[in-house]
């Protein structure tokens, strides 16, 4: 956001899961995510938003143009945790700044999102899995 000042209008969801209290996903990541400037910050309720766009992996990335063209999905990250220069970061900047990327696709590193199995959605523990 700070390389594309008012160029994109950026939403960061967190997944919520039914049953769990209104504050469950307010964070400090969600924290951190409201300072950046011109980010909206939503709960996805159950992963609802996550199973529209088809996102399985937590720091899923999407880029539309305005006509609702899809020009980049992937990771934004080269490795879970990690911030920095990374392929991901490059193809969305580059797609915004000069309409153009050398990949429209990367890796998503993070935390699955709506596995039966996903420890990130159990209140209380930590994610195990890779």
């Amino acid at each position: 956001m700070a390389r594309c000042p008012g160029r994109v209008d950026a939403c960061v969801l967190f997944f919520k899961p039914t049953g769990f209290s209104a504050e469950w996903d307010r964070t400090d990541l969600w924290s951190s995510a409201e300072a950046i400037p011109d980010v909206k910050v939503f709960s996805d309720e159950d992963g609802n938003e996550a199973k529209r766009f088809r996102a399985t992996t937590s720091g899923y990335s999407l880029l539309y143009n305005p006509s609702g063209e899809l020009l980049f999905s992937g990771g934004i990250t080269g490795s879970r945790g990690h911030s920095g220069d990374n392929a991901g970061r490059t193809a969305i900047e580059s797609l915004v700044m000069n309409g153009v990327a050398d990949q429209e696709q990367t890796f998503v590193f993070g935390c699955p999102l709506l596995g039966r199995d996903d420890a990130c959605t159990k209140e209380g523990q930590l994610c195990q899995q890779q």
